[in-house]
């Protein structure tokens, strides 16, 4: 299970350990960094949504932003990319991992697993 935390004025924050995504329509919708964590696993996955040419805005969101979502998916160190296919037991979009998740998924691991330069 995972705590889905909000600010003080009701929009969405991030996970406990995690940001948080929403998929609607095709476009990745992710609340601002404001008050919430500037993860490294965030910046990745960002970098990879960029490669695979989707469209991401940053905006406040509620409760309907989640529970309308096509897909669901947190972003975090010990998570790296996890859908999330159920809010407050109600099922997210298809109620399994979709399809904008499952390509990030794949793309993460492919950046996450490229050897760096190493360090003398």
């Amino acid at each position: 299970d995972e705590a889905i935390f909000f600010d003080t004025n009701g929009y969405l924050s991030e996970g406990s350990g995690d940001n948080i995504f929403v998929v609607k329509n095709g476009e990745i919708v992710t609340p601002p960094t404001l008050n919430n964590l500037r993860g490294v696993t965030r910046l990745v996955a960002l970098e990879c949504v960029a490669d695979l040419g989707i469209t991401v805005v940053e905006r406040n969101m509620g409760y309907f932003d989640l529970y309308s979502a096509d897909e669901v998916f947190v972003t975090g160190t010990a998570a790296e990319v996890g859908p999330i296919v159920t809010i407050d037991g109600r099922t997210i979009g298809s109620g399994r991992p979709g399809p904008v998740t499952r390509q990030l998924m794949s793309a993460f691991k492919t950046a996450t697993s490229r050897s760096g330069t190493p360090i003398d």
